[in-house]
C-alpha cells in the first residue's frame, strides 16, 4: 500500500483554486528519494483534478518513501520508475514525452538529484526525462529537500549557482522543521506554494 495523501482527494482543503489555464496542459512531476515525497501526492492529486495531464517518474530511491501506484492513483497514468521501461515502444528514450511536457517540476529535488543535474547525468529516469527536455521554452522547477547543513555545503552552492545559469528555476526551500529533529533551511516548500508557481509558469 502506498503512503496515504492527507487532503490529497479534497481540493478545498488546501485553500487554492488552480486557474482555468492548468487544464489540459502536459506535466511532468519528477519524484526523488525524500521523506518530502508524500506532499506531492498532493500536488499530482490537483493538478489532475484541475484537467492537467500529469506524467509521474520516480527515482529507485523515491519508491522507497511513496509506492508508485499512489501516483498511478491519483494521476490514471503510468508512473516511470526505470530508464529502462519502454511504454510506448516507438519511443524507448523517453523523447516524445519530454517534448510534449509544457512545465516540468522536480519535488523533492536533493542534494543528490541537483548534483546530477549540474554535471549533467542522465542514469535515472527523473534525469532522463529532464535530459530531454529544451529548457529555453519549456519551465523546468526545482523544489530542493535536504538537511540544512546539506542545504548550506559548498558543492550544493556551486550547483544552485550552476544549475540557475542553465536556466533550471527553484521553488524553496524554506526554513522550519525537519525530518532530522533540527529547524533550519532546506525544507521542501508547501504543496501550496508549489502549485501556485506551477500555475503561474505555465504560459497562458
Amino acid at each position: 500500500m502506498g503512503t496515504p495523501a492527507p487532503d490529497a482527494a479534497n481540493p478545498a482543503a488546501a485553500g487554492l483554486s488552480l486557474p482555468a489555464h492548468v487544464s489540459g496542459r502536459h506535466i511532468f512531476v519528477g519524484i526523488c528519494g525524500g521523506i518530502a515525497a508524500y506532499k506531492v501526492a498532493m500536488v499530482v492529486s490537483r493538478l489532475t483534478q484541475a484537467g492537467a495531464h500529469v506524467t509521474v517518474a520516480m527515482t529507485p530511491s523515491a519508491t522507497r518513501f511513496v509506492a508508485p501506484l499512489t501516483f498511478q492513483a491519483l494521476s490514471g497514468r503510468h508512473v516511470y520508475t526505470s530508464a529502462w521501461e519502454h511504454v510506448e515502444t516507438q519511443d524507448p528514450q523517453h523523447i516524445a514525452l519530454a517534448s510534449r511536457t509544457e512545465l516540468a517540476l522536480v519535488a523533492p529535488c536533493t542534494m543528490d538529484c541537483m548534483a546530477r543535474l549540474a554535471t549533467g547525468r542522465t542514469d535515472d529516469v527523473v534525469t532522463l526525462i529532464l535530459s530531454a527536455i529544451d529548457r529555453s521554452r519549456t519551465p523546468v522547477l526545482l523544489a530542493p529537500s535536504m538537511n540544512a547543513v546539506m542545504w548550506s555545503q559548498p558543492s550544493t552552492r556551486r550547483n544552485l549557482e550552476t544549475l540557475r545559469q542553465d536556466r533550471f528555476e527553484f521553488v524553496g526551500p524554506d526554513e522550519g522543521w525537519q525530518a532530522c529533529r533540527t529547524v533550519g533551511q532546506g525544507r521542501m516548500a508547501e504543496p501550496e506554494h508549489l502549485l501556485q508557481r506551477v500555475a503561474e509558469r505555465l504560459v497562458k
